[in-house]
């Protein structure tokens, strides 16, 4: 379960103050912005959730709001900090916490200023780790509240995992799914050298990790290839190419190799001679394009909960999960008033 929180101090057209987005295994779930001033489901069996727990919509909105009041505030204390003009400034923000399968559990909790770590909380010492020599202001304030620090590694280790797990009982059906991939291999000859490039495409596929490679002879092949990485489709799968670029004559070496847990067996697929020298390369360009869009805007985003100057302990919540391949990863986001000297 991941969620992101950005806020942004100069708002345009079609790009809110603040963004909130919750993913379940990199599946959107939940979405709140500054416009629509309201937490919404995403995702089917969230509207169930919400209807067997009446409060929790309402409760997580006005959790939000607050964390949206605050970084305003925040925004405007590091820009002062750093001594900066007005302008475009980022604050954010993300909580997390993980299941394994076997019952082991993880965590973490770290902000960020203009796309730069500011401060990351090391939950087994307790103490933040603060990178920037200007967050080092903030980093002995926040050491000094001991008690604050261990109530997020409790968050962390013992809260978020329960919510974890009230989210899989509702989720694991759609989770645990398996979607098998569909591999193309396309190719083009260059003009130049008189070189091929076949680019290798994998679509539609679900958990999202993969293992998609080049090989020569069997053995994994690094060399002049180029690849994406892997990208959500519109349907909630999966999408992934890689390229490489060969002396024609070594054609019959080469092999697409695919490994998924949907595969009862990895897919090896040989390569065709160019039938095409400029149409392939222009669809699969065209393609990569095209699903860079979604993935643009979401990266854009990527904050969770914010802080603020005031010394208060009111904290708003939101929770998501994931399932990765046989694994269950969760990321939680817990937003606390605190101060930021």
């Amino acid at each position: 379960m991941k969620y992101f929180f950005t806020s942004i101090s100069e708002p345009s057209q079609g790009l809110p103050h603040f963004v909130a987005l919750g993913f379940v295994d990199d599946q959107l779930f939940s979405s709140y912005d500054s416009h629509s001033q309201r937490v919404k489901p995403r995702i089917s069996w969230m509207e169930k959730f919400g209807k067997d727990n009446p409060q929790y919509w309402d409760t997580q909105t006005q959790g939000v709001r607050d964390s949206e009041e605050a970084s305003r505030e925040n925004l405007e204390i590091l820009r002062n900090r750093y001594n900066q003009s007005e302008g475009l400034h980022t604050w954010q923000n993300m909580y997390g916490c993980e299941l394994w399968g076997d019952g082991s559990k993880g965590g973490f909790n770290q902000y960020g200023y203009e796309g730069k770590t500011f401060i990351t909380f090391d939950k087994e010492t307790l103490t933040w780790v603060a990178p920037d020599p200007l967050a080092r202001i903030t980093q002995r304030k926040w050491d000094a509240d001991l008690g604050w620090n261990q109530g997020q590694k409790t968050y962390l280790e013992e809260i978020c995992i329960e919510w974890l797990e009230k989210y899989l009982s509702y989720g694991n059906e759609t989770l645990l799914r398996t979607e098998t991939p569909k591999v193309t291999v396309s190719s083009r000859t260059e003009v130049d050298d008189g070189m091929e490039t076949h680019i290798c495409q994998v679509h539609g596929f679900y958990p999202r990790e993969i293992d998609a490679s080049w090989t020569r002879d069997g053995e994994v092949w690094l060399q002049d290839t180029l690849h994406e990485s892997v990208a959500p489709n519109a349907d909630g799968t999966y999408h992934y190419w890689i390229s490489v670029k060969i002396d024609p004559k070594e054609r019959d070496h080469y092999r697409c190799h695919v490994e998924h847990d949907s595969l009862q067996e990895p897919l090896d697929l040989e390569l065709k001679e160019p039938t095409d020298s400029k149409s392939n390369l222009g669809l699969i360009i065209g393609y990569v394009a095209a699903a860079l869009v979604p993935v643009g805007v979401i990266a854009g985003i990527l904050l969770v909960f914010f802080t603020s100057d005031k010394g208060s302990n009111s904290s708003g919540q939101v929770f998501c999960s994931a399932v990765k391949g046989r694994r269950r990863k969760t990321v939680l986001v817990l937003a606390k008033k605190i101060a930021l000297p």
